[in-house]
């Protein structure tokens, strides 16, 4: 499978749960089909998938949820129909296409790869998070998505023995997977059971007035520690229009570079040769020389790239003083040490949204100023133009 598929269902899926996913999925969202799809690739290339397969194993990351947007029962039947209905339309061969829904049909729980490795691939990946640091963060989010759908409410002692259950019947497929990730799932694994074992406490309730205040602040809190699907939405939106915006100052920019090149080329190749025969128009075609001149100028800065160093250290990731989401900010570093950097951003929610938000500031700013340029670039054509037309009237009309 090629690199232009893998990008076109990443495209497809980043608007299907934009545009569809409901929001009571706050597990199953676009983060964590975003960390799998990444699980996969380095699960993949460690276990010596060649890159047509890697791309069919990250192609399967992407759809392996998908389903949710029509119904979390049975949801990676759902999520196969639509991988397949997509992948059909973008020509993809059909033995292909067989092997993605068998990738995502494998997740099924309990998952069963069976000896086909770009399932185990994908079955280990979209379990990779058992042996995360964040793993609670994330699995409390799966228990309220759960909740949220049940007349049945678990509490958080019943989910953690359901999750201990869970992980001692869970094994990892690749031998990558195992090394990797054995040790952290079983540290998880030893803190979900000091909790289960830890002794519950009895709080007194507060006052009912004082219960109600204090249990909105924590919904409050809880909101602004894990932002919606619509402010990923307005991310995307936001980023979609500032490209746009970027390409049309650039399209502006060419067309005014093409237009006075050609009028510069003309009058300097047929001009010249008239204003000796007559020399009264001297002055009026300096005057639209120099604008075209200065106009191209302006032009050509606006479109003009301005590239920072492209390396960043440890420290400034540990600081969150990188923007790793600029290219300018890691086109110098080692791949390693890039996709380290991304990892330890992915771990941190408020790091990962402030990169975000420095993103769209930073290309907002390049944008301002290439509008800045484009402005000056189209005030001195027509000032110039308008000028060096009535030089030339007046200097006809009146000088002989």
């Amino acid at each position: 499978m090629d690199e232009l598929i893998t990008r076109q269902t990443e495209d497809f899926i980043k608007d299907l749960f934009g545009t569809k996913m409901p929001e009571k999925y706050i597990y199953h969202d676009l983060a964590h089909t975003e960390y799998v799809v990444g699980q996969a690739g380095d699960i993949g290339s460690h276990s010596g998938l060649r890159s047509g397969d890697l791309n069919l194993v990250r192609v399967a990351a992407w759809f392996h949820d998908s389903g949710f947007v029509v119904s979390s029962a049975d949801h990676e039947e759902e999520s196969q129909k639509i991988a397949a209905e997509f992948l059909s339309s973008r020509g993809v061969e059909e033995t292909e296409i067989e092997k993605v829904i068998r990738c995502i049909g494998a997740t099924k729980m309990p998952q069963n790869p069976g000896e086909d490795l770009l399932s185990q691939v994908l079955c280990d990946a979209d379990m990779a998070y058992l042996s995360e640091e964040f793993y609670f963060s994330r699995t409390h989010l799966l228990r309220d998505e759960w909740n949220s759908e049940s007349d049945a409410k678990l509490s958080r002692r019943a989910y953690y023995r359901e999750t201990v259950e869970m992980f001692s019947n869970h094994t990892y497929f690749t031998e990558y997977a195992r090394k990797s990730f054995s040790p952290g799932k079983a540290r998880n694994l030893q803190k979900l059971q000091e909790l289960i074992d830890k002794p519950q406490k009895k709080v007194k309730k507060p006052a009912k007035k004082k219960k109600g205040k204090q249990g909105k602040k924590k919904t409050d809190s809880q909101k602004e520690m894990l932002p919606g699907r619509g402010v990923e939405s307005m991310f995307r939106l936001t980023a979609r229009n500032q490209i746009n915006l970027s390409s049309i100052a650039d399209n502006k920019a060419n067309i005014l570079i093409s237009i006075n090149t050609i009028v510069l080329t003309v009058l300097l190749s047929i001009g010249i040769g008239k204003i000796s025969d007559y020399p009264v128009i001297t002055f009026p075609a300096i005057v639209f020389i120099t604008t075209c001149l200065v106009t191209i100028v302006f032009a050509i800065l606006s479109t003009r790239p301005k590239i920072s160093s492209g390396q960043f250290t440890k420290e400034d990731i540990h600081n969150k003083k990188v923007n790793l989401l600029f290219f300018g900010n890691f086109y110098n570093m080692e791949p390693e040490e890039y996709e380290w950097a991304v990892k330890e951003m992915m771990k941190d929610s408020n790091y990962l949204y402030s990169s975000m938000i420095w993103d769209q500031y930073n290309l907002g700013k390049v944008i301002s100023r290439k509008y800045k340029l484009l402005r000056i670039a189209y005030t001195v054509f027509m000032v110039g133009l308008i000028l060096s037309s009535l030089l030339f009237a007046v200097f006809v009309l009146f000088v002989p």
